[in-house]
Order: C-alpha cells, then sequence, then structure tokens
C-alpha cells in the first residue's frame, strides 16, 4: 500500500477571525493547507490573502463570486489531488472545531484508508437553540435515506476525504454545492458502499461567530436535497437492506430485542412533536417505520401470526393482510407519539375517560400504596396524568434495567417534575421487594407489566389460556403483590379516537400463595390477569405490541416450587 499523504482544506467565504490560529495549528502538524476563499468581500478577501502568505505552507485559492461551501470543497480537492495527496482534511474556517483531534482523525484515516473520516460533534454550552433543534432533524433523515445508523452525525465540516474516491464521487452523483453538500456526500458515499468511520470532537461557537447560511435558500435546497435522496432510498432500498441482514437466531423474549435507537428517535420525535405538532410527527414517522417493518422479519412475522389468530376468533372484520401488520406497526408508532404526550403533560384531563372513576377516588382518598399491573396495550404512560390527578403520588415502574436507564434519561428531560420514575430490575427477589415494600410503606404506587416473558434464566412463566391458547405469562408481579402485601389493581389504558380509555379494577386485596398450592395460585391469578388482558386485546387489538412469538413455549415454565418458597420467605 502506498504512503498516504494528508493536506487540509479551509473553505471561507468572510471567516477571517480565526484563519491564522487554525493555520498556525496545522503549521505545528506539518499539514499543508489548500485556503478556499469563495467569494468573499474586497476587504475580506485581502486579509485572507494576507494571513496566508505569512504561512509558508498555505496557499490561497481566490474565487470571484460565490459558489458555495460544496463547491469550495470540491474545488479545494482538485487541487489536493494536483498537489499529489491521497487525503484531504476539511476544516470549517470560523474556529468551531477543536484542532487537538487532529491526530485522532488522521490515525483513523490511516486505519481505513478508503473511508471518510467524519466529526461527531460534542458541544458546550456555546451550541445555539437553532442548531440544537435542526440537527437531529437532518440526521434523522440521514438514517432514513441510508436505512442505517452508520453516519452519525452528516453536519460536521471537520472530516477526512480520500481524494480520488471522493472525486470520482462527487463528478458521478453529488448535486449539491452549498449546505447540502456537507450531508449529500456522505449519503452517497454509503449508497456507493465506502466506509464511514466517526470520531467525537469537541465544537465550540466562538464569541462573534456568524453563519453562512441562507435561511430561504439553504433551507429549500436541504428540502430538496432530503426529498431527492429518500426517493433514491426507496430504490435501492432491497440493496440496502440486504446490506444489513437480520438474524434470523434473533432471541424470541422481548427485552432481549433491544430498542434500536429508542433515545435517539424520542429525542428528534419530541422535538418534531413540539415544533410541528402529531399529524406531522406521523408523517415524519412513516418511513422509519416503514424500514422497521421490512428489516424487522421476526417482529412483523409475530405480527402476522397474531392478526391472524385475531381472525380466526372473529375479533377482526377482515383477513389480516401485510398492510394490515403495517398499520399494526404504525399503530405501534403512534403510540410513541402519546407517550411523549404524557410525559411533557400534553394529555389534558378532558382526555381520560374513567380517571375520575369512584374506585380511583377511593384509591385517592384512602393515602394507601398500591400495586397496579398493566400492561403493553394502548398508552400505560398515561398514568402519569393519573398520578397527577392523585395529588402527584410517586409512581414506581418497574422496568429491565437497560430500559429503566433510557425512561429515566428522557423523563429528566422531557418532564423533570414528574412524580413518574422508573425502577431498574431484571429479577424479583428479597431485595428489590424491601425497597418496594418502603415506597408501598410512603404511600407511593409500584406498577408492573404483566405480559413480557421476563429476562434470562431466572424468567419464570406460567401457561395460561389467552386468545385461545396456551401462553407463557410472568410469575413475577403475583410473587411480589404476594411480598408487598399491598391492594392490587388492574390498569389499561387504549387510545379511543383522540381520548384515551382507562380502565382501572381491582384485582385482589391481597394476593395470596399459599405454601401448600402456591404455584396453583400463581396460575389462576396469572389467568384471571390474562383473561381481563384479552377483553382489552377484543376492544383495541391493533394496540396491543408484543411483536414477539408470544405463545412460543418458553425454556422456564413450571418453576421449582422451592424456588419460589426462597423468595417468599
Amino acid at each position: 500500500m502506498s504512503k498516504l499523504s494528508f493536506c487540509a482544506i479551509l473553505p471561507t467565504h468572510n471567516h477571517v477571525t480565526a484563519l491564522d490560529g487554525i493555520l498556525t495549528r496545522l503549521e505545528k502538524s506539518g499539514l499543508p493547507a489548500i485556503v478556499v476563499d469563495d467569494g468573499s468581500t474586497p476587504e475580506n478577501g485581502e486579509r485572507i490573502a494576507a494571513i496566508c502568505a505569512r504561512h509558508l505552507d498555505a496557499e490561497c485559492q481566490r474565487h470571484a463570486f460565490n459558489g458555495g461551501k460544496g463547491f469550495a470543497v470540491m474545488c479545494g480537492l482538485a487541487r489536493a489531488r494536483e498537489m499529489g495527496f491521497t487525503h484531504a482534511i476539511q476544516i470549517d474556517a470560523d474556529g468551531q472545531h477543536d484542532l487537538e483531534s487532529l491526530d485522532a482523525l488522521i490515525e483513523a484515516a490511516q486505519n481505513a484508508p478508503q473511508a471518510i473520516v467524519t466529526s461527531v460533534p460534542q458541544y458546550d454550552q456555546t451550541i445555539p437553540l437553532s442548531r440544537r433543534i435542526w440537527r437531529p432533524f437532518t440526521n434523522f433523515w440521514v438514517h432514513v435515506n441510508t436505512l442505517s445508523f452508520a453516519i452519525r452525525d452528516a453536519m460536521c465540516g471537520f472530516r477526512i476525504y480520500p481524494v480520488a474516491a471522493t472525486l470520482d464521487l462527487v463528478r458521478r452523483s453529488v448535486r449539491g454545492r452549498r449546505m447540502d453538500f456537507d450531508i449529500e456526500v456522505l449519503v452517497k458515499a454509503y449508497w456507493k458502499r465506502m466506509e464511514i468511520v466517526s470520531v467525537p470532537v469537541k465544537v465550540v461557537y466562538p464569541n462573534g461567530n456568524f453563519s453562512n447560511f441562507d435561511l430561504l435558500r439553504d433551507n429549500v435546497l436541504l428540502s430538496l436535497m432530503h426529498a431527492r435522496l429518500f426517493f433514491g432510498m426507496l430504490l435501492r432500498s432491497p440493496l440496502l437492506l440486504f446490506r444489513h441482514p437480520v438474524s434470523r437466531n434473533a432471541a424470541t423474549r422481548w427485552p432481549a430485542m433491544r430498542e434500536r435507537g429508542a433515545y435517539w428517535g424520542l429525542r428528534i420525535l419530541a422535538g418534531i412533536y413540539r415544533l410541528l405538532g402529531r399529524t406531522v410527527c406521523m408523517t415524519v414517522m412513516m418511513p422509519v417505520v416503514f424500514y422497521f417493518f421490512v428489516t424487522g422479519s421476526e417482529q412483523r412475522q409475530a405480527s402476522q401470526d397474531y392478526l391472524a389468530r385475531l381472525w380466526r376468533r372473529g375479533l377482526l372484520k377482515r383477513k389480516p393482510s401485510l398492510l394490515t401488520s403495517f398499520r399494526h406497526f404504525m399503530v405501534f408508532a403512534a403510540s410513541a407519539l402519546d407517550k411523549l404526550a404524557a410525559w411533557v403533560g400534553d394529555i389534558p384531563i378532558s382526555k381520560l375517560h374513567g380517571v375520575r372513576s369512584g374506585l380511583l377516588a377511593e384509591v385517592e382518598a384512602s393515602g394507601r400504596g398500591v400495586f397496579v399491573i398493566t400492561a403493553h396495550i394502548g398508552n400505560p404512560e398515561v398514568i402519569r396524568a393519573v398520578s397527577v390527578l392523585s395529588k402527584g403520588v410517586a409512581v414506581n415502574v418497574l422496568m429491565h434495567a437497560e430500559h429503566a436507564q433510557l425512561f429515566n434519561r428522557l423523563i429528566k428531560e422531557f418532564s423533570p417534575q414528574s412524580p413518574v420514575r422508573a425502577f431498574p430490575v431484571t429479577r424479583v427477589g428479597v431485595d428489590t421487594a424491601i425497597l418496594l415494600s418502603q415506597a408501598i410503606a410512603r404511600g407511593e404506587w409500584v406498577v408492573m407489566v404483566g405480559d413480557r416473558v421476563p429476562v434470562g434464566e431466572h424468567g419464570r412463566v406460567v401457561e395460561v389460556p389467552f386468545l385461545g391458547e396456551m401462553a407463557p405469562f410472568p410469575q413475577g408481579p403475583y410473587i411480589l403483590a404476594a411480598l408487598l402485601k399491598a391492594p392490587t389493581y388492574l390498569m389499561f389504558c387504549t387510545r379511543q379516537g383522540s381520548g384515551f380509555d382507562v380502565h382501572f379494577s381491582k384485582f385482589a386485596d391481597l394476593v395470596e400463595l399459599p405454601r401448600v398450592d402456591r404455584l396453583g395460585a400463581i396460575r389462576r391469578y396469572a389467568a384471571a390477569y390474562a383473561k381481563a388482558l384479552e377483553e382489552r386485546v377484543a376492544e383495541t387489538p391493533l394496540q396491543w405490541f408484543n411483536f414477539y412469538s408470544f405463545w412460543r413455549t418458553g425454556r422456564d415454565l413450571d418453576p421449582d416450587p422451592s424456588a419460589v418458597q426462597r423468595v417468599i420467605k
């Protein structure tokens, strides 16, 4: 392999203040610089030329007109090829980028000579609000148009290009000449199977910094570019999807299926939701849902099996098709927006039907802690609004540890005053029960789902009838209820039109698991829960979201009764 050689390309349009410092830093690293003055004013053009003249390894290209940032980078790449360089480092001339990261970028390029090495900006408090809002939106569309998360950030102007391959790509397919260039060149590179390597880099916005972004012109260009790329993605989608085959050996248990890009996705959705509303959010989400529908073969098959089961039991009016399954996915996506609405307090009391029931008022008046079993149907997150109604009573939602971390992070960001918090747990044990007993004693609620198979080898289930066949349900809710010795309730929440139906009912004054028939008692409680869930599913069949083979027999069915005894004691 031939030796790699690097130079820097600095496109500038009237950015002068930081230029001398950047060139000085490049000199210390032994990096020649090509400064492309892209139509600066005559005064600034003279200043740029004078700065370059003070640095022996810097040359200045002067354009009489402003062709755009992309055009300037292209010209710099062409000059780099003429000078015999294999790689060019693009650096914005406004001083945003931490040049101490140069060595890290160069090392990444040396390890992957054919790759484009791009920065993932690590911002401080100086980032403008507009960038904070719109950058995730742009990156969202980049992920859609590549059907991947390979490009972590598409807008940072601190990156390394392999000169020959990039110029060939630009000549063949890149149309952007202005701010759209940075994004388009990465997406097109990915389409051409070029590797994209990401390196974290600190980014600051210096005092007096200004942007050459033209609000009207560049937004129009970016919108047109994203539209072209989207339709280009659709044409290439089979190849893009084939590039990321889905494992056919994926675990069937839901907690083992990582919620891909959950935090990233919800952050973006929250921004769009707040700015543009629910309808625009659903429009934006459709291609993303389509991507997961196409790539998630196991989830798609599980949805089809579930819908076929509903059809056989007469709970669907029409025989389900692939379109019905896609609607199932879209309803799930809509529930994500309902989660956001619940978290940010955007669900008014007038839209919650059933929360003022006598039973809920009774629970509120008692001041006692209660144990609530819910399910992945509709929008269980509406319990936040219910908790606010109940004088802000604290709500502890039991979640798998990884998901709890995500939930708490999102709640802290979206609604820091929320009385709802996730309680991380991987199994029901004595330590967990003690902590939750203390919460109950303080008058708090403890909430747990009852329709997900537990995580790991210690996850125990019992089989009970559900939708016409024996299905495994977790034992944990009933073991925990017995340990907590608290009144136990069921709560389901389903969307009805623009509002929500909240179903709140007494499950047991006290869950008891007698020594002589503990397993049988657990099975009876699980069967009662499954019957209640089935009633809700029959009313809103597309709002139950267990996208895995729920009826597949688990490994750990009826446990050794002594194991239950050890937990109960």
